[in-house]
């Protein structure tokens, strides 16, 4: 339990900064591409919001909420876990290439343009990589940053001791 626990916090520092690059790439995209990016276009087609405030919401919450499920899972992988560099593009693959797609939600991304399918690989790069990085603080934090306590991943001692 706690590892999920520790992968949804994980996942929910990854998801901030991963939302502060997309806003950030997205200002540099031609004009033509600057069209809402998937978590308002997915939230907008699933969860039909009565005015825009409310829909920038659903998609915040939803974004953030999908971004800790998703650190959740990372962190109940079995060690050795996949780098975070290669888990967060390996999200985005099964999202926009796999169950939104299949789900009608959006289309395919090779039916995007490339910039923004860039804009979103580097960016699940960037959630990856933060992922995997306060992951390892957390576990670390519970190894005995914050006083006594052993980590997520060791063994239990009467494991090591039989």
């Amino acid at each position: 339990m706690r590892r999920a626990l520790f992968g949804a916090l994980a996942g929910t520092c990854a998801t901030m900064a991963m939302t502060a690059a997309m806003r950030r790439l997205h200002r540099a995209l031609p004009a033509d591409q600057r069209y809402p990016l998937p978590p308002r276009e997915i939230t907008s087609r699933t969860l039909p919001a009565p005015d825009a405030r409310s829909a920038t919401t659903a998609a915040i919450l939803a974004h953030f909420g999908f971004g800790a499920l998703a650190g959740a899972v990372y962190g109940c992988l079995p060690r050795p876990r996949p780098a975070g560099f290669v888990y967060g593009p390996a999200v985005w693959a099964v999202s926009y290439l796999g169950w939104v797609p299949a789900g009608r939600i959006l289309a395919p991304a090779d039916d995007h343009p490339g910039r923004r399918n860039a804009l979103m690989l580097l960016v699940h790069v960037v959630w990856g990589t933060v992922l995997s990085v306060a992951l390892d603080e957390l576990n670390k934090a519970a190894e005995g940053g914050f006083g006594p306590g052993r980590s997520l991943d060791a063994e239990p001692q009467e494991a090591k001791d039989g």
